[in-house]
């Protein structure tokens, strides 16, 4: 027996505003949250209706970072900002005023006249660490600020401006970060440098390039009072960032940075790792750098600059035959070299057992020779090939 199809319309009708009704006379709706989320044990909710809600949980800490931010991770606590600058001389007519204010056992404020802002590195736990020489220039006071905040009074134990390296102490009672040391000899054209500074005066800066080149000379670099073989990067080396260091992708230290030409676009320089740390091991433990040399001006010889060295001094370039090398173009009087009985004229093959061709590997070489200490050094003169032993002596103009 079924109902008349109107009744059971009536019927479903009433049914479902009933269901409305009674829906609507419960608790607001956050009240019925948990019911929902909770389903019954014998009546699970369809996860096409509910999707499933994972629980709470904090941010998962990333599994790893490149290795620019894991070298700047690593350095960073060993780099710090260098303030240098010099208190000018007391004026008479300040202590009395200024003890007006101030306990006698209280010494007045120090006036200072700020004079650089650089970057440095820590080399010992001791508080050993590098900048550049002309970071430091004429200062009497030096503040080394860590990235951690504290702040320590340095003191410059020495400067060498032939290569713009400087060595500062300070003092602390907790053990300081240091870096880790690299090898610049083994680095190639394309490989990626980092450089890590406080350029204008912004602490901690990170910068990426690539290295572009190697042994660029300090006439090529356009500071030839320098005695250096630098290496060129494209990461930006702006001023502060002078004295901070140039990593490798495994965040060692391969140079020091060195802010030197101003008209630089897109080009950074940077001092050797192993000549910075030559000349600040010499500058902790002596004070001051002795630089081996000979005494003697040379020049590049190529096809290029052949017709206008023949032209600035023929009688002199008349008996050379070679196309390119390293000539001789004067010897000092009262030199090593003049002792050991060089000519101008002369071509310059070997120093040491090592072959070179240019003016700058002559350099290189002979700034890695002992002081007092003979070196071999062959020569071409007059189609034969002349052995010279000679003794480097101190470098006469030096700080």
């Amino acid at each position: 027996m079924g109902y008349p199809i109107k009744q059971l319309s009536l019927y479903l009708t009433l049914l479902l505003t009933g269901a409305g009704l009674g829906i609507l006379s419960r608790r607001p709706p956050q009240d019925l949250t948990p019911s929902v989320l909770t389903p019954s044990p014998t009546e699970p909710l369809s996860t096409t209706i509910l999707p499933t809600v994972a629980p709470s949980t904090a941010p998962a800490a990333p599994t790893s970072i490149n290795f620019i931010a894991e070298a700047a991770q690593a350095v960073g606590p060993a780099v710090v900002r260098i303030d240098a600058g010099q208190s000018p001389p007391e004026n008479p007519d300040d202590p009395p005023f200024f003890r007006r204010f101030f306990p006698e056992d209280a010494p007045p404020p120090q006036r200072v006249v700020p004079r650089g802002i650089g970057s440095g590195f820590i080399l010992s736990a001791d508080g050993r660490l590098m900048t550049n020489a002309h970071v430091v220039e004429g200062a009497d006071w030096v503040q080394v600020t860590l990235k951690d905040g504290r702040v320590l009074r340095g003191q410059v134990v020495g400067r060498d401006s032939i290569t713009d390296i400087a060595a500062v102490k300070v003092e602390s009672e907790d053990e300081l970060p240091v870096v880790r040391l690299g090898r610049s000899e083994r680095l190639i054209p394309g490989e990626w440098a980092i450089a890590i500074g406080n350029p204008l005066g912004l602490d901690n800066t990170v910068t990426v390039g690539i290295i572009s080149a190697l042994d660029r000379s300090s006439t090529q670099v356009g500071v030839p009072d320098k005695r250096v073989s630098f290496i060129q990067t494209d990461a930006a080396i702006n001023p502060g960032n002078s004295g901070g260091p140039l990593l490798n992708a495994q965040g060692e230290v391969i140079g020091v940075n060195t802010a030197i030409r101003a008209d630089a676009q897109g080009l950074g320089f940077a001092i050797p790792i192993e000549t910075a740390i030559r000349i600040a091991d010499q500058l902790f433990n002596n004070g001051k750098v002795q630089h081996p040399y000979l005494g003697i001006e040379m020049v590049t010889f190529s096809p290029d600059n052949r017709q206008k060295l023949n032209e600035s001094a023929p009688q002199l370039f008349r008996q050379i035959d070679q196309e390119q090398g390293v000539i001789v173009l004067r010897v000092v009087e009262r030199s090593p070299a003049q002792a050991a009985g060089f000519q101008a004229g002369d071509v310059i093959l070997k120093v040491g057992d090592v072959e070179v061709n240019t003016a700058a590997e002559v350099q290189q070489q002979v700034e890695r020779s002992r002081i007092g200490q003979p070196l071999r050094v062959e020569v071409q003169r007059r189609r034969g090939v002349v052995p010279l032993m000679v003794r480097p002596g101190a470098f006469p103009t030096q700080d």
